[in-house]
């Protein structure tokens, strides 16, 4: 008799102070020495969300760099399984240890839809953040990279 195990993470996501702003259980699909990629379902109400709508259980595969400014998460409907976007969040490199996976938000973000069309979300926000100047150039450094990376056709699965 065979057991597959399956390894989980806890995924912590934080704002500038290192508060937890959002917590949730992941699935290790993959580990390399640069990051890790998981699966995890959406754990909030249903929202529509720039013209897709977010529901709750709804399937993300979620890419997490120790070496890169960012994160992608590509979203899946709990349903179809359909291919709703990919969500790509600004961050300071991710911390990966001890079964936890934290990542520090820097407010910036791109959305990618399926048609290619991407929209860069909470300027404002990041604006706000009063980051120095490395950081702030590190993070539109970041913002570029995700905007040329995330071209379609593109997945984390393949």
């Amino acid at each position: 008799m065979s057991l597959n195990f399956q390894e989980t993470v806890l995924v912590l996501k934080l704002n500038q102070e290192q508060k937890e702003t959002w917590r949730y259980p992941a699935n290790v699909l993959q580990r390399t020495s640069e990051g890790i990629l998981v699966e995890a379902f959406f754990n909030r109400p249903d929202k529509p969300f720039h013209g897709i709508m977010l529901k709750e259980g709804d399937r993300f595969i979620e890419q997490y760099y120790t070496d890169r400014w960012y994160n992608i998460f590509e979203i899946h409907d709990k349903k179809t399984d359909q291919l709703k976007g990919w969500y790509c969040n600004v961050t300071y490199p991710a911390i990966i240890e001890n079964g936890i996976v934290s990542y520090v938000d820097l407010a910036l973000d791109l959305l990618v839809y399926p048609d290619g069309r991407q929209l860069v979300l909470d300027e404002d926000e990041f604006q706000e953040l009063h980051l120095n100047d490395s950081d702030a150039a590190q993070a539109r450094r970041a913002l570029e990279e995700l905007q040329r990376v995330v071209q379609i056709p593109f997945s984390l699965e393949e």
